[in-house]
This record gives structure tokens, C-alpha cells and sequence, in this order.
């Protein structure tokens, strides 16, 4: 794939394109790309999704604080897997914000980026107020010779997979099934930092994680299986999001991971952590003791859990 941001590259290129945000590149994305590589095919024209390094509500309100499941450098990175020819990357303005449907299709998508064919979601709407619809974008792009095409829907329908029926999962722990509609371990990337070493004293030493991307969606409070990439290499890990109620931590939110059959210093290291199964929920435990054993318990979990269950592929982008 090809990223491309500077659209003169694309000069005397006919292109076959879908565009959107794409959050996550989940299997309804897929599916649609997949469409467009058979399209493009036909055509004897490359394929090329477009798409936006920023959300576009984001722009067009600054207190507006998006909900993510991929940072941009992950948003390529999957798209990548997808085998897709061309990833053009768009900057959203309020100037483009501010072009009608036709003026979108017209001077952006056929003069600017030479599209000769747009697949279009079957449910998608683009342009100022998103007043016009398929049969009118199919108008605008035969004035200006583009071929506009219908996307047929994910399982013809049947099927709900939306980043939002992700983001929901996610937040309520269910990172069996998001991982399943995201086609791969939902992941989070960040810098290990000091924490209170409470976890060392209890005898399950944990690296507090800083996440990287602020917008990302941290899943919801609880134990996970996490496999853990740390400088070049994979482990299995424990992971903690919550308040730790047993010690008293106040509102205070804390990612912290136990990682299996590890030892050495790696605060400032980079990290990422792929979620796989989600263990318990949290509590608050009436002694040390008891929490203590519960840990042992969780930790003998998760490494049964990840044993048994298959290996995924290492991101592309390790922590050094």
C-alpha cells in the first residue's frame, strides 16, 4: 500500500476509490474493501481508500473529544493488511467541510484525485448537511465521468459491525467479541512510567502504562489476558485498569500489567499490550491476603488462557 499525501503524486492516475474514516478497519470495512479490490480488478485501475488523519467532528468542534479505536499510525497499519493499492490521506478542513455533495465529488474526487469509479457504502452520506443521497451522487458523478456504485451490505444486513458497537464492547470488557468484528486484538501502545510499586510488595510486580494516543478507548474495569510486546518480544501479561478499591486508591484509574515469567528495569520503554480475554471484574477484597490470593489465582488464568488460545501476529510497530 501507498500512502499517499501530497495528491500531485496521483497526476494522469483513474483510480477506484471508497472513502471514510474507517476507525478500527473492522470487518464491515473489510468487507467493503474487499468489494472495491473486485471492482478495481474489472477495471484494470488501481484500488484507493481515502481517508482522514483527523475526526472530522474533531475539527469542526474543538471540545469535541473523539472516542477511537485506532490512532492514525494504527489506522494505516491495518489498512495495510487489507492489500489495497492506495491510502490517500486527506486533511478535513472547514473549508472542505463546507463543500455540497457535488462540489465534493466534482473538484475533490474527480479533478483533484482522477477517481473514475467510487464505491460507496450502502449507507454512507457525505457532504455539507449530508442532505443527498446514493441516486444523487450517482447524478453529480456522471456529469463529471465518474461511475458511482452502490456497496453491497455486510452480510447482506443481518450483521451489525459499526466502530460504535465496538467502542460499546470494549468499554463494557467484551474484548472477546470486539476482537472478533476488528478481525485482530483490539491494542493499546504507550510509555511505561513510575507507579506507587504497590504490586511489587504484594509480590506481582506490574508496569504502570502511560497510553499513548488519548482518545483511544481504554476498555472497561477489570482482569485481562493481555500478550504484551516489549522490546522485540512477546509475553504474557495481567492486566489491571481500575481504582484498586482494596488499597484505598481513590478515583485514581490505573493500566498496570503483570508480566508472566519477566524481571528487569523498563520504565521509559515503549509498550503494547493486545487485549484477548477478559478474566474478572474488579473488587474490593477485606484484606491484602485475600487479594494477594485472588492475584495468584488470576495470574494461573491467564496463563492457561493464553496458552491454549492461538498466538496473534506482533504488531507492526514494537516497542524498543
Amino acid at each position: 500500500m501507498i500512502v499517499i499525501r501530497d495528491t500531485d503524486l496521483l497526476k494522469g492516475k483513474r483510480l477506484v476509490a471508497t472513502i471514510g474514516f474507517f476507525d478500527g478497519v473492522h470487518l464491515g470495512h473489510r468487507f467493503l474493501i474487499n468489494e472495491l479490490k473486485e471492482v478495481a480488478k474489472t477495471k484494470g485501475l488501481p484500488s484507493a481508500v481515502i481517508t482522514f488523519p483527523e475526526h472530522p467532528r474533531a475539527v469542526l468542534h474543538s471540545d469535541y473529544q473523539p472516542k477511537l479505536l485506532n490512532s492514525f499510525e494504527e489506522k494505516l497499519e491495518q489498512l495495510a493488511t487489507t492489500g489495497i493499492d492506495y491510502c490517500i490521506v486527506l486533511d478535513f478542513t472547514v473549508e472542505l467541510s463546507r463543500l455540497t455533495a457535488q462540489e465534493f465529488i466534482s473538484s475533490i474526487l474527480a479533478e483533484k484525485l482522477h477517481v473514475a469509479a467510487l464505491l460507496i457504502g450502502y449507507d454512507h452520506r457525505f457532504g455539507h448537511d449530508r442532505k443527498d443521497g446514493f441516486e444523487q451522487y450517482v447524478v453529480y458523478g456522471t456529469a463529471c465521468g465518474m461511475e458511482v456504485i452502490k456497496a453491497s451490505p455486510y452480510d447482506e444486513g443481518r450483521t451489525t459491525v459499526s466502530s460504535s458497537e465496538i467502542r460499546k464492547l470494549l468499554t463494557d470488557g467484551n474484548v472477546e467479541d470486539a476482537d472478533r468484528l476488528l478481525t485482530y486484538p483490539y491494542q493499546l501502545r504507550g510509555t511505561i512510567v513510575n507507579g506507587y510499586k504497590v504490586g511489587r510488595k504484594l509480590g506481582f510486580p506490574t508496569a504502570n502504562i502511560q497510553v499513548d494516543e488519548p482518545f483511544k478507548i481504554v476498555p472497561g474495569i477489570g482482569v485481562y489476558a493481555v500478550w504484551v510486546y516489549l522490546k522485540g518480544e512477546k509475553y504474557k501479561g495481567m492486566l489491571y485498569i481500575g481504582d484498586r478499591p482494596t488499597l484505598q486508591n481513590g478515583d485514581n484509574i490505573t493500566l498496570e500489567v503483570n508480566i508472566l515469567d519477566f524481571s528487569g528495569d523498563i520504565y521509559n520503554n515503549e509498550i503494547t499490550v493486545a487485549f484477548i480475554y477478559y478474566v474478572r471484574g474488579d473488587v474490593k477484597f477485606n484484606s491484602l491476603e485475600e487479594l494477594i490470593e485472588q492475584l495468584g489465582h488470576d495470574r494461573e488464568t491467564v496463563d492457561r488462557l493464553l496458552t491454549e488460545c492461538n498466538t496473534p501476529p506482533a504488531p507492526s510497530q514494537e516497542g524498543n
